[in-house]
């Protein structure tokens, strides 16, 4: 049974998002793990491409874009591309795939806009509708002290 996580943001710039989503991919990185991205379309693959490029001078998150580089430990695609492997899959489009459920582990990056608020709470159901429990990790808290 998968896991999955939700990582809930206090602001609604999707700059935020793509950040966070850069220190969890060199944290998962880290833990000896393959990641999948997934994102809206071939537009935002490259812009995250080279987000991953540009994250940290110290740091090196190897990653590429299905079907355009040799594979990597991080790989970026859309639609109905899928890496080989089933470890870590982070979704940045707003629709969770059912493919999403063959992964170990799900994550989920949510922002406080109404349309992602609105697709992480579709996708929510749709990992309890399949047996898996979610875990909530709200950053809002760790922001109010």
């Amino acid at each position: 049974m998968p896991l999955a996580d939700f990582y809930v943001l206090p602001d609604a710039e999707p700059e935020s998002r793509t950040a966070f989503l850069c220190r969890l991919a060199d944290k998962v990185l880290g833990r000896g793990l393959n990641v999948f991205i997934r994102v809206s379309g071939e537009t935002e693959a490259q812009r995250l491409d080279q987000l991953l490029w540009d994250y940290r001078a110290d740091a090196f998150i190897p990653h590429g874009i299905i079907n355009q580089t040799p594979t990597a430990p991080v790989q970026i695609g859309w639609g109905e591309q899928l890496p080989t492997h089933r470890d870590v899959y982070i979704n940045l489009a707003l629709e969770a795939a059912e493919e999403t459920l063959e992964f170990e582990r799900i994550l989920e990056i949510v922002i406080q806009q109404p349309d992602i608020l609105a697709a992480t709470r579709k996708n929510f159901a749709l990992y309890k509708k399949n047996g898996i429990t979610p875990s909530m990790h709200d950053m809002r808290r760790r922001n109010a002290s």
